[in-house]
């Protein structure tokens, strides 16, 4: 893909965000593009971040490192959007500015040990697996309460919400119904922690269903980047 390309794939993205804001009545400024850069090279992540996008999602560890290393002159945010493995948590805590796929408390622990002193808190949401699938991370709806109340009570670290990736479907009535049981759960443990704010959820096939149903952080790769081979 060549820069132009990209950074008109940047306005249609922004685009949709607006309209979808529109549509459901709410600001475009409460919800939040994360571009999801796993597997591009961080040229294109120079070239999207000098048309307008701050934050990068990332799951491979060592390939965001060294993206990292290479963008060391642009103020971006960092999220780890992937599966945690225990002996990747360190440079996890030392890298990253937010975590996205929490469903252990074991992982929020080791987080907050090695969050280093001089920086903010991490701020990290709660994978949650809404259907349940073995084959998927993320804690069960029903368990989110128990993990959200020992991971909240860490220091070095910040529970800000919830993320899922419910099962894909074109059905938008079906869409809407998975983001709005995470918006619901959100609502219901927000009863215990109220600074709880984030809505991790929707990417590019179903974004407009994940803002009707309040999502903050939209994670969008395929319609920013184009297909990834293979």
């Amino acid at each position: 893909m060549n820069q132009q390309q990209l950074i008109d794939n940047i306005a249609k993205v922004s685009s949709r965000v607006r309209l979808a804001a529109e549509k459901s009545q709410r600001k475009e400024c409460d919800i939040r593009v994360l571009a999801v850069s796993k597997t591009r090279p961080a040229e294109a992540i120079r070239v999207a971040s000098q048309a307008g996008l701050s934050e990068f999602g990332e799951n491979y560890l060592q390939e965001a490192l060294d993206k990292m290393a290479d963008l060391a002159d642009l103020n971006l945010v960092w999220h780890f959007i992937g599966p945690i493995q225990s002996n990747k948590t360190r440079a996890i805590a030392e890298h990253f500015q937010w975590v996205h796929s929490v469903d252990r408390l074991k992982i929020a622990e080791r987080l907050s040990q090695q969050r280093p002193d001089n920086l903010d808190p991490l701020n990290i949401c709660l994978q949650i697996n809404l259907s349940s699938e073995a084959s998927k991370s993320g804690v069960a709806p029903q368990q989110a309460a128990e993990l959200l109340r020992g991971a909240a009570a860490l220091p070095r670290i910040r529970v800000r919400g919830l993320m899922a990736i419910p099962a894909p479907t074109q059905d938008q009535a079906q869409q809407r119904k998975n983001f709005a049981e995470l918006r619901e759960l959100l609502e219901a443990l927000k009863l215990e922690v109220p600074y709880l704010d984030t809505l991790s959820m929707g990417m590019s096939a179903d974004l407009e269903s994940a803002i009707a149903e309040g999502a903050t952080i939209v994670r969008i790769g395929t319609d920013l980047f184009g297909a990834r081979d293979g």
